[in-house]
């Protein structure tokens, strides 16, 4: 098929050189498009808080367990965009076009090695450009500061292990060493990295009919191998001494269902440019949704064409059954690592847990088009129906990555961010109350990270954050801030002392009984007091930590939040002759008045 295809075309390298260029460059106009429609979502605003806070070189910030992820490299990009602009999506913009550009790059680079510049190279280059499988994963600027990496140093490694294998130059072990290192650094799933250059390696050799592929392929890459080695050891490590296990088994049944979600309902559909619909449930990435026409078709397309390759070309066994294993290999460590009690099987359908099955496939293509054909086969494919097969992919594939992007851009984040920083700005005499951020920009199950605090400590132009104010006003789901007050779920009741309520005027806590008890929980405590002085005390729970809290002398009020439960608040002071009174207030939760 490739001497055919070529001769009949009686395209130059240079011509498919300047058809290569050409397709990278409108894949980057269209994901240029995708990412502009984009916006700060989830993960994103936990990268930008913790990396625009945090020292960027300091171990809080580079070797933070998140959820179950080692990616200082994310990190460090998201801090120095967050400090340069921060929450200016201008930044996250240009750096996943700038790493989708070499990741373009590097899979080129690859099938050039592989297939040289002839046409046929063409064909596995669209496939990997403008498949739906990426899109997902590039659009949040989170995942693709894991995802574009790990494409990045699977197509890079795996093109200089077939260089390094053909001529023995060392620095293509060293560049390769050096690539893995840096996709390690962005994300922990690079440690397939060595793998699948040694496993594409030994596959060229089987292909080209070379004997003992696999002692040749060890002899032969041993520079970039050993070294690869003794990265991954380091990295291990590292990472089993920082991060939780979080492996989690779902079952034999679920984790069938969910390899279910995962072919038919999210991998096969792709092989013809689909899923083409998706479905969404803010505050949730989209998830695919094909008909089942197009399940059926994508199964038909994945059979015939295993079964034709298979009939038509000479040892490609391996090589679809290392791609199939390696897709199987990322769906198993979605099911250990993502699986939870309120996990949904359309999880898989987000596509972006095994979106480096893009390179595998670009990678298995170049490999069949490169075998012999038998000498029996009589059929030839006619370069027309090629074309116009790929010419239908990349449709189909640019209607998916449209019909993507409409849903994505729906984004709640977007007017809170600009709501906040406005609303912030107008009002920052006094702290804002510690409290979480909006439900439809951050869930609850990423607490702490959910914290106004954290979330909007990137903004400059605002007040501060704290566990007590003065003035008691919370930022609403829209991003605004407005005044406040505290439920009566349980009072402070009247204290013994006439004209004082509950005397405070010792450094050990007082305890103040309140009308009945309180479950552990995040509870604010809306202190009435008069004091003879300025000061300091500390409040907390029956049963929690305490919180410092600045008073001021004469009769006031202070708003404190407090975690914990029990029967009563517990005051102390913390300044030398210090007093006051507590008088009866409210515990309970902040709402808008």
């Amino acid at each position: 098929m490739t001497d055919d295809v070529g001769t009949r075309w009686h395209l130059r390298p240079a011509r498919v050189l300047q058809v290569a260029a050409s397709l990278v460059a409108i894949q980057l106009l269209v994901r240029t498009w995708v990412a502009a429609r984009s916006d700060f979502y989830w993960d994103d605003l936990i990268l930008a808080g913790r990396g625009g806070s945090l020292p960027l070189l300091s171990g809080d910030l580079l070797l933070y367990d998140h959820d179950g992820h080692l990616m200082p490299g994310a990190f460090v990009v998201a801090g120095v965009a967050t400090r340069l602009a921060p929450y200016q999506w201008i930044l996250p913009v240009l750096t996943m076009i700038a790493l989708q550009a070499v990741a373009s790059y590097a899979v080129f680079r690859l099938l050039r090695t592989l297939l040289g510049l002839r046409p046929v190279m063409l064909v596995p280059l669209a496939l990997y450009l403008f498949s739906p499988l990426t899109v997902p994963a590039f659009a949040w600027w989170a995942a693709a500061l894991n995802a574009l990496p790990l494409q990045i140093g699977l197509a890079w490694v795996a093109g200089d292990a077939v260089k390094l294998c053909r001529t023995g130059r060392r620095r293509y072990a060293i560049s390769g060493t050096l690539v893995l290192v840096a996709s390690l650094l962005f994300f922990e799933k690079s440690v397939v990295v060595p793998f699948v250059a040694f496993a594409t390696v030994t596959l060229l050799a089987h292909i080209d009919g070379r004997p003992r592929p696999v002692r040749s392929t060890l002899r032969r890459g041993a520079a970039l191998w050993i070294p690869s080695a003794a990265v991954l050891a380091v990295w291990a490590a590292i990472y089993f001494s920082t991060v939780a296990s979080r492996w989690e088994w779902a079952g034999a049944s679920r984790a069938i269902e969910l390899l279910h979600h995962s072919t038919s309902l999210g991998l096969l559909p792709t092989f013809v440019g689909g899923p083409w619909t998706w479905d969404r449930w803010i505050p949730s990435p989209p998830w695919a949704t094909p008909s089942t026409a197009l399940e059926v078709v994508g199964w038909v397309v994945l059979v015939v064409a295993v079964a034709a390759t298979v009939r038509l070309k000479r040892r490609i066994g391996w090589v679809w059954i290392l791609a199939a294993a390696y897709f199987l290999l990322s769906v198993t460590a979605m099911v250990v690592t993502r699986w939870g009690a309120d996990t949904t099987y359309e999880l898989a359908q987000t596509l972006r847990y095994f979106t480096d099955t893009a390179v595998i496939l670009a990678i298995a293509v170049a490999l069949i088009v490169r075998a012999p054909r038998r000498r029996t086969d009589p059929v030839r494919v006619r370069p027309p129906v090629v074309v116009a097969v790929v010419v239908a992919f990349v449709a189909s594939s640019l209607w998916s990555t449209y019909t993507f992007t409409r849903s994505w851009e729906e984004n709640p984040t977007t007017d809170y961010l600009a709501t906040a920083r406005a609303s912030l700005a107008d009002r920052s005499d006094a702290p804002i109350l510690e409290q979480p951020a909006s439900f439809w920009v951050l869930l609850p199950v990423a607490y702490p990270n959910n914290l106004v605090s954290r979330v909007l400590a990137p903004l400059r132009d605002r007040p501060a954050f704290s566990d007590s104010t003065p003035d008691l006003r919370m930022i609403d789901d829209v991003g605004r801030v407005v005044d406040a007050q505290v439920t009566w779920v349980r009072a402070i009741e009247p204290g013994p002392v006439p004209d004082c309520g509950h005397l405070v005027d010792r450094r050990s806590f007082v305890p103040i009984p309140l009308d009945g008890p309180l479950t552990g929980w995040e509870w604010t405590v809306q202190l009435n007091y008069l004091a003879d002085a300025d000061g300091e005390i500390a409040v907390a729970m029956e049963v929690g930590n305490p919180v410092r809290v600045p008073v001021h002398q004469g009769a006031n009020s202070v708003f404190v939040r407090l975690t914990g439960g029990g029967r009563n608040v517990r005051v102390s002071t913390l300044t030398r002759d210090l007093s006051l009174c507590v008088g009866v207030g409210p515990v309970g939760v902040v709402v808008p008045k």
